[in-house]
């Protein structure tokens, strides 16, 4: 028993932190926040502040014609676009050659790298009935190019223009805390856009000192099942953040306890938590490079170095099956007798990118796992 750990995520709360970074549903197994958006190639210009990569952009002309800053500048179907587009005003067809030129012009706008238009959302009209009918302007305009998905990302101060969008058939994507990205589907048939973030990642810290000690804690919110539990500090990965450095940040954000990162040791993966997100939870061993502990106050109620025996003896790591098979595995990683996993930095050809690969090597023919 002188050999065990137990990974324990994060009691629920969603007090604790909003949107993706507060506590998730009614489990011990959640963590603390992370974002999302999507993104395109960075092989691309961005457009402003969209958060959307693109690869070319709009501007006006002398007769207040918007044109594209490549050669779809030329292109015939814009051409037509400008000339017999008619507007509906007051229930009037209006020819576009003598309204459109001179007082309706498009959103200013950047092509995506995969047929889509992204509007700049640092320069969206002021009025809401302009923002209207320079949207229904674009949208028509292009579909007559050919164009796909349209991002279109409402900057918190802009928010009156929200109901508009949806008036014309905008759908939401996602939102934070300064904005709301909406998209429309031009073609014919299924949305092909991608859909908003599925998941929330969190981390888990198992730290084990040279006296067979677990470092633990216990939550100032949590649900009334779990009022006595002591568990490893967890929380949820920070947006651009690594899953090794994540696990070392949340232990010293609870406990005060400076650690290095071993391995992880194992992941879980859950369905339908916090905002009916699924969930990925990594288990990390950590070293501890300090011992002193100084509580969060803002989260944490205690902390402390516990017997390993003792920590596994709870009542509700022993009646769960999966902190028993958590716990095995932990045995089998301090007997030397499982490898976890260790961060690899490698570029791919296809975005040119460092990432992390994480994975295990074994040296010839020794089976025995040595970690660091």
């Amino acid at each position: 028993m002188d050999q065990l750990k137990f990974l324990d995520f994060k009691t629920a709360s969603l007090s604790k932190k909003a949107a993706l970074m507060g506590r998730a549903g009614s489990s011990p197994f959640s963590s603390v926040g992370h974002s999302v958006g999507a993104r395109f190639s960075q092989e691309f210009s961005s457009c402003r502040g969209s958060g959307v990569f693109t690869k070319a952009s709009y501007s006006s002309s002398s007769n207040g014609t918007y044109m594209l800053k490549r050669a779809i500048s030329s292109d015939d179907r814009e051409k037509s676009a400008a000339e017999n587009y008619l507007y509906q005003i007051n229930g009037t067809s209006v020819s576009s050659s003598s309204l459109f030129s001179r007082n309706v012009k498009a959103l200013d706008a950047c092509d995506d790298e995969y047929g889509g238009v992204v509007v700049d959302p640092d320069r969206l009209p002021v009025n809401p009935a302009a923002f209207a009918s320079m949207l229904r302007f674009s949208l028509s305009r292009w579909k007559m190019m050919g164009k796909k998905g349209v991002w279109l990302k409402l900057p918190l101060e802009r928010s009156e223009l929200v109901p508009v969008a949806v008036k014309e058939g905008f759908q939401y994507h996602h939102a934070e805390r300064g904005y709301v990205m909406l998209t429309y589907w031009i073609p014919e048939g299924p949305c092909m856009l991608p859909t908003n973030a599925t998941h929330q990642v969190g981390v888990g810290g198992f730290v084990i000192n040279d006296k067979n000690e677990v470092l633990v804690v216990q939550e100032k919110f949590y649900a009334p099942t779990f009022a006595d539990l002591w568990k490893i500090p967890t929380g949820f990965i920070l947006e651009s953040e690594e899953i090794y450095t994540g696990a070392v940040r949340e232990v010293k954000e609870e406990t005060g306890v400076d650690t290095e990162f071993v391995e992880v040791i194992a992941f879980r993966h859950a369905h339908n938590l916090a905002f009916d997100k699924s969930d990925l939870f990594f288990v990390c061993m950590l070293k501890p490079l300090s011992a002193q502990i100084k509580v969060d106050d803002l989260e944490i109620q205690a902390a402390k170095w516990m017997p390993l025996v003792e920590f596994v003896a709870q009542p509700l790591i022993q009646e769960d099956g999966l902190f028993r098979k958590i716990i095995d595995i932990c045995i089998a990683r301090l007997g030397k007798h499982y490898c976890g996993l260790l961060p690899h930095q490698v570029v791919s050809k296809f975005d040119g990118r460092p990432s992390c690969l994480y994975y295990n090597v074994i040296d010839g023919q020794d089976v025995i796992c040595k970690g660091h």
